[in-house]
C-alpha cells in the first residue's frame, strides 16, 4: 500500500510516493525538468495558470504509477505541499477566473500597508501576529479594487494547494494554517479573522471551508480521478505551505526545533510555543501544520534572499573552472574571519529581516596584498552564515529558544565552512537529512489517516546523512561575527 504526495512549486512540482507500512521512499518524480513559466504583465506582477499545475499533477501521477508498475488502486490517500501566499480565485462552475497571483507578486504592498494601519496596527499584531502585507488578503483586494467584473463573479478564493485539493475532489477547503499565510487567522480567538475582512470590504463567505491540516479534506471525485489516474474515494487528509511541510518534512514539530534551508534564498524556520511576537516587521509568524486552540505551534519565518544566489554569482562570475566543492575546499585552506576580509550578503532585493534594506551587498577589508580567491569563497560563506546566525538572534528575541537545527541536504549545507560557522555560533549541532516536500506531505497524510503514531516514526527511515558540530574553539568564530556585525550596522546607519 502506498501514499502519494505532492509539492506545488512555481519552478516545477514534485510528486512522491511512500509505502504505508514503514514511510520508506518508493520513488519521487519533478514535472516539468525546465522551469515553469511565470509572466509578469508589469514590473513587479508575477502569474501562473493554475490548469497548468493541475496538468503537471496528472503527468507525474501517471508517470509514477507506470513506472513503478504499481495499481492504482494500492494509492490510499493524498498529502499536498504547496507555494505559500498565492491566490486562485474560481466561479460558481469551479473555474479559475484569471490566472492566479503568485508569492513573489509584488502588486499589493501598498494595500497590505493601508490595510494594516486602517485595521489597527496593535490589532493585527495582536491577533494575527503579522502586518496584512503583501499576501493572500491583499492580493485579493487588488482583484477587487483593479478587476471588479472578475472579483463580482468569486464564489471562492483559495491558495493554490486549496485548487489542487478542489481538481481532484470537486470542494472548496482551506485549512487555518492556510489562512494564517494569506494573514487571515486570527490567533487570539482562533477563528477567521472577521474583523479583518470586514474593514477589507471582503465577503467572508468568499472562504472555503475550513479543516484542520490533518484531516480528511475531501476526496477523490469522478472527474478527478479520470484525469490524474488516482483511483476514485482516496481522501486527502493533509495539506500545506511550503515552509511549514519543509519542518514537518524533517520532523520539526515542537518549540525550539528549527528547519533550515540555503537555496537561492535562506530560509529559518523556528517553532515556538507562544503566541505573540515583538519582530512582526522582521519576521513572519504563522500557523504551524500541528496548531491548535489548546497547542499552540507558531512556525516563525526568517527569508534572507541574498544567500545562495551570491555564492552562484561567485560561482558564475569569477571563476571559470572551479566545482562548488572544489570552493568549500579552498575555502577551507583560509583561516576563520578570512583574515579580515567580510562580505554582506544582501544584493538580492528588500531584505525583510533588515526592515525592507534594499542597499545591495558589499564587499569590505580588500587588500590586494593579502587576499585570494580562496579568501572570497571563505568571506562570502561566512557572511551567508553570520547572515543566518543574526536572523537567529532576531528569532531568539521573539521568544525562540534553539533547541535542535535541521537542514537539507542542499550546497550550503554540504560546504563546512558555512555549516560549522552556524553550528559553532549557536552552539547547537545541525543534522543533514535527505528529504522532499513531497515526501513529506506524503508521509504527513498517512499520519493523518492514523498510519503512523506521530510525524518521528513517519519519518524514521530517513537517515541523518551528515551531522556538523561546533567547533571547540569558538572565539576566532565570536570574534569574526562580531566584526561582521559591526560592518552590518554600518551599513545599515549610512
Amino acid at each position: 500500500m502506498y501514499w502519494i504526495g505532492y509539492d506545488i512549486g512555481s519552478s516545477s512540482i514534485k510528486a512522491a510516493l511512500i509505502y504505508e507500512d514503514d514511510g520508506r521512499v518508493l520513488a519521487v518524480e519533478q514535472f516539468p525538468k525546465k522551469e515553469m513559466p511565470i509572466v509578469s504583465e508589469q514590473i513587479g506582477w508575477a502569474e501562473q495558470d493554475p490548469e497548468l499545475w493541475w496538468q503537471h499533477v496528472c503527468t507525474l501521477t501517471k508517470t509514477l504509477i507506470e513506472d513503478n508498475r504499481i495499481s492504482k488502486n494500492d494509492i490510499k490517500g493524498i498529502g499536498i505541499s504547496y507555494q505559500m501566499h498565492g491566490l486562485v480565485v474560481v466561479g460558481k462552475d469551479l473555474k479559475p477566473l484569471r490566472p492566479s497571483i503568485i508569492w513573489c507578486d509584488s502588486r499589493a504592498v501598498t494595500i497590505g500597508e493601508n490595510l494594516f494601519h486602517s485595521a489597527g496596527t496593535e490589532k493585527c499584531v495582536e491577533h494575527v501576529l503579522n502586518s496584512p502585507g503583501n499576501f493572500t488578503l491583499s492580493k485579493l483586494i487588488w482583484i477587487k479594487e483593479n478587476e471588479p467584473e472578475i472579483y463580482n463573479r468569486i464564489y471562492k478564493f483559495m491558495l493554490p494547494g486549496d485548487f489542487i485539493a478542489l481538481k481532484l475532489s470537486g470542494e472548496c477547503v482551506t485549512t487555518p494554517s492556510g489562512l494564517s499565510e494569506g494573514i487571515m487567522w486570527d490567533f487570539k480567538n482562533d477563528s477567521l479573522a472577521n474583523w479583518l475582512l470586514e474593514d477589507a470590504g471582503i465577503d467572508p463567505s468568499l472562504v472555503s471551508d475550513i479543516k484542520p491540516s490533518f484531516s480528511e479534506q475531501g476526496f477523490v471525485n469522478k472527474q478527478g480521478a479520470s484525469e490524474s489516474g488516482l483511483p476514485e474515494g482516496i481522501p486527502i487528509m493533509y495539506r500545506a505551505g511550503d515552509q511549514p511541510n519543509n519542518a514537518l518534512s524533517l520532523n520539526v514539530m515542537e518549540p525550539g526545533e528549527i528547519a533550515a534551508t540555503g537555496g537561492t534564498s535562506g530560509v529559518v524556520y523556528a517553532i515556538s510555543g507562544q503566541k505573540n511576537t515583538n519582530e512582526h516587521t522582521r519576521i513572519n509568524s504563522f500557523a504551524h501544520t500541528n496548531h491548535k486552540a489548546d497547542q499552540t505551534r507558531i512556525g516563525k519565518l526568517l527569508c534572507i534572499n541574498g544567500t545562495g544566489i551570491q555564492y552562484s554569482w561567485i560561482k558564475n562570475e569569477l571563476t571559470s573552472e572551479l566545482s562548488y566543492n572544489q570552493m568549500n575546499q579552498a575555502a577551507e585552506s583560509v583561516p576563520v574571519g578570512s583574515d579580515g576580509l567580510q562580505i554582506l550578503p544582501f544584493g538580492n532585493g528588500a531584505e525583510r529581516m533588515l526592515e525592507n534594506c534594499n542597499k545591495g551587498s558589499r564587499i569590505h577589508n580588500l587588500n590586494f596584498n593579502v587576499h585570494k580567491s580562496a579568501h572570497i569563497f571563505r568571506a562570502a560563506l561566512e557572511g551567508i552564515a553570520f547572515s543566518f546566525v543574526y536572523g537567529m538572534e532576531i528569532l531568539k528575541n521573539d521568544g525562540v529558544d534553539i533547541t535542535s537545527i535541521k537542514a537539507g541536504n542542499d550546497n550550503l549545507f554540504r560546504a563546512e565552512v558555512f555549516a560549522k560557522t552556524i553550528a559553532t555560533l549557536t552552539q547547537s549541532k545541525i543534522n543533514i537529512v535527505e528529504t522532499t516536500g513531497a515526501v513529506g506531505a506524503a508521509r504527513a497524510a498517512a499520519y493523518a489517516a492514523g498510519k503512523f503514531a506521530n510525524m518521528g516514526e513517519a519519518t524514521a527511515t530517513d537517515k541523518i546523512q551528515l551531522t556538523h558540530e561546533p567547533d571547540a574553539t569558538v572565539e576566532p568564530y565570536q570574534e569574526a561575527y562580531n566584526a561582521w556585525k559591526k560592518t552590518l550596522q554600518e551599513y545599515l546607519k549610512n
